[in-house]
């Protein structure tokens, strides 16, 4: 049995995360809107995902099995071309949704005109365990966001998203060669053509824990080199933008210990943008080393903290 026509497809990509797909599921379920239909895309895992999937027994779940390992943008690829869907909802494993998540985000969507693309929400953090943190995502951007996400990504990460489905059929699938920051790419093309609206209350459980690959530094330069290539025109016409890129680089590779590489990035940052004095301690720091950076780092951090505080403290008392 399925359902002919449903309004929205949720993309559910995984990899050997049985202990946690159940929950991702259960808050899809959950939701105060039902006209859906969900795609669990396993890409490839090797415990018992596909038996925990199957154990549900509502008949809008599909589930679908790459032979191999893809990566994370090969499987929301492979879900949004099996969609039928007129709107695409995003939700990676690890993650969950507040019940009225998705009736909330598309009646925005049905109100606004088609030049909306997609609408997104705050999040609010969970550790390992589902505990709240207590900490916020309050992304500000909305509308016409291009410029904003060529700076970084402003919007943040699938599972608060959702987007009609033509946005795809015009910019295209997920890059495969991008197996973090991939969502990045993804709505800086969105953003070319559409404009992006924010729902601000926290509508997503966004779980964070070891082994996600966001935190795998050698993954994030790889792809952040990608976006480099990928956006040499744009970042261009953009010279202090384009200057970030090469500081986030060469920042990361000194935070690796590859201190002559990442200088060289950072030269690369300082000749297109020479005003940022951040750039200056992190070169001046990498040139005694990785121990030696990071600790100029964590000063350099310890004083713009304690600054801002000291300006918001004098804020309140001037007015």
């Amino acid at each position: 049995m399925m359902i002919k026509n449903p309004m929205l497809s949720v993309i559910i990509p995984t990899y050997n995360r049985a202990h946690l797909i159940s929950r991702a599921i259960k808050s899809v379920l959950n939701q105060t809107y039902q006209d859906f239909e969900i795609i669990v895309i396993d890409d490839g895992s090797t415990d018992n995902t596909e038996e925990i999937v199957k154990d549900f027994t509502d008949f809008r779940i599909h589930y679908i099995y790459h032979k191999y390992n893809q990566g994370v943008s090969a499987a929301r690829n492979t879900g949004i071309k099996a969609s039928r869907g007129e709107y695409i909802a995003l939700l990676d494993s690890d993650d969950e949704w507040l019940p009225e998540k998705l009736s909330k985000q598309i009646k925005v969507l049905q109100s606004e005109s088609p030049e909306v693309g997609a609408v997104y929400s705050n999040l609010c953090y969970i550790d390992e365990n589902g505990k709240s943190t207590n900490k916020l995502l309050n992304p500000k951007k909305e509308g016409y966001i291009y410029e904003d996400l060529f700076a970084g990504n402003c919007v943040g990460p699938p599972s608060t998203l959702l987007i009609r489905k033509e946005c795809f059929n015009r910019v295209g699938l997920f890059d495969n060669l991008l197996n973090a920051q991939e969502d990045w790419d993804m709505w800086i093309r969105i953003a070319k053509y559409y404009r992006f609206a924010l729902i601000k209350i926290p509508l997503v459980k966004y779980r964070l824990h070891s082994n996600q690959i966001s935190k795998n530094l050698g993954v994030k330069i790889i792809t952040a080199n990608r976006i480099l290539v990928k956006y040499t025109d744009e970042l261009e016409k953009r010279p202090r933008v384009h200057s970030k890129h090469y500081f986030y680089i060469g920042n990361r590779l000194c935070h690796m210990g590859k201190t002559k590489e990442g200088q060289r990035y950072l030269l690369k940052a300082i000749s297109l943008y020479p005003f940022c004095i951040r750039y200056y301690i992190c070169i001046f720091g990498s040139l005694f080393g990785q121990k030696c950076f990071v600790y100029f780092v964590n000063i350099k951090r310890y004083l713009t903290n304690t600054i801002t505080k000291l300006l918001i403290k004098l804020k309140k008392i001037i007015y």
